[in-house]
């Protein structure tokens, strides 16, 4: 998952109020330096079209490590731009699923992340994009509303109306645009498609061209053109995908964070952002962090670390998910402060998200409580024995 995201442009503001910022601002703009950084970094051979190496484009995903790189005396740079510099980590996830990606996208086969809701496999295609094309903007959003249109091209009908089919009054696709551009389109959530629309990449991915029968052509894709796309393991038989449009991908699956201390590092990271967007500091102890990690992870994966069973909810309980949490807590200590401690909030924020599918997981929450959270806390652990001591707020809410 992605590191801070506290810059972004100015716009949209009416006369005379304060100047916004953008609230997320994409990939390419948040890391701009790095970006081109990296590009001077390392001048070996670039796949056609790439902006960066492949091996750029990892360090630019997985960082440095807290090691400084380092220019070679005669790379190119603009004038004031740093001679050395620490890349940020922003996926936290394996480096050989990392390479394998980039490899991938290398070639002339498409890229689909599968994974459960929550693994950052967005903010993964969007890094990639960012990385080798310098846009991560040729993006398309899968659902079941998405039309063949949304892939190819449509028309601007006034124009068609009054002039007949002219190239002016096509309207491209994210697709077709990047294709024009030699740059990675994305496709998110593809599996949320209808099969006959998903079917519209297969010859996308095959001849690398879109063909356009009104005006008697074909836009044949440029250099550096390639396409992926997202699923959610959850969605699996919703639309399911056909054999043929299967064989043009290769498939790599995101796994949730293996690493406690990894885990929970993002999240703060992730939550001390989102505070930082609004202009407060994140007011969350690291011990209630590192205590609300392991509940999710706990219940994520059915096992404690001890080696007890859960019983686990509906609900996936991603590090997305202990993301929002954390910054809710942030967000609560910072404009509502009180007596009251933020670990006393943990609770009814953690059935917030179990809730959200099954009103049965209540019960595996509060099971969850009576067994591992009562287990800690009689081992003596003082936080585990004050959430413990909370079980009561769980039972109320509705």
């Amino acid at each position: 998952m992605s590191s801070a995201r506290t810059t972004g442009a100015e716009g949209g503001a009416a006369s005379g109020s304060p100047q916004l910022r953008v609230q997320v601002p994409p990939a390419e703009e948040l890391w701009r330096d790095e970006l081109a950084f990296l590009a001077a970094w390392d001048e070996g051979p670039r796949p056609p079209g790439w902006r960066l190496t492949p091996r750029a484009a990892v360090s630019f995903l997985l960082g440095s490590a807290g090691e400084a790189l380092k220019l070679a005396k005669n790379a190119k740079t603009a004038e004031g731009a740093p001679r050395t510099l620490v890349v940020a980590e922003k996926f936290v996830g394996e480096r050989a699923l990392v390479e394998r990606a980039v490899v991938t996208l290398a070639g002339e086969r498409g890229l689909l992340l599968v994974g459960e809701p929550g693994t950052a496999k967005s903010m993964l295609s969007e890094l990639l994009a960012a990385a080798i094309s310098g846009t991560s903007g040729y993006t398309v959003q899968g659902t079941a509303g998405t039309t063949e249109d949304h892939f190819r091209y449509g028309w601007n009908y006034a124009l068609l109306l009054a002039k007949g089919p002219s190239p002016e009054a096509l309207v491209p696709s994210p697709i077709l645009s990047a294709m024009r551009a030699g740059a990675l389109a994305r496709v998110e959530e593809v599996t949320r498609c209808l099969p006959e629309v998903q079917d519209a990449l297969v010859s996308i991915l095959s001849d690398r061209r879109v063909a356009v029968p009104e005006l008697g052509q074909a836009d044949a894709a440029r250099e550096g053109f390639n396409l992926i796309a997202t699923a959610n393991l959850r969605d699996r038989g919703v639309s399911e995908m056909s054999a043929a449009l299967k064989r043009r991908f290769n498939f790599e699956t995101v796994p949730a964070i293996p690493d406690l201390a990894r885990e929970t590092a993002l999240v703060r990271r992730q939550a001390t952002a989102a505070l930082a967007r609004v202009g407060q500091p994140l007011r969350v102890d690291e011990a209630v962090l590192e205590a609300l990690v392991t509940a999710f992870r706990d219940l994520r994966e059915g096992r404690t670390v001890e080696g007890w069973s859960v019983e686990r909810p509906g609900t996936v309980m991603s590090t997305a998910e202990a993301v929002g949490v954390a910054s809710s807590l942030g967000l609560q200590a910072a404009y509502f402060p009180s007596d009251r401690d933020v670990a006393s909030l943990v609770p009814e924020y953690l059935l917030g998200v179990v809730l959200k599918d099954d009103p049965k997981d209540r019960g595996r929450l509060l099971a969850y409580w009576d067994g591992a959270v009562k287990r800690r806390a009689e081992g003596g652990a003082r936080l585990w024995k004050r959430l413990h001591e909370l079980r009561a707020s769980l039972e109320g809410r509705t």
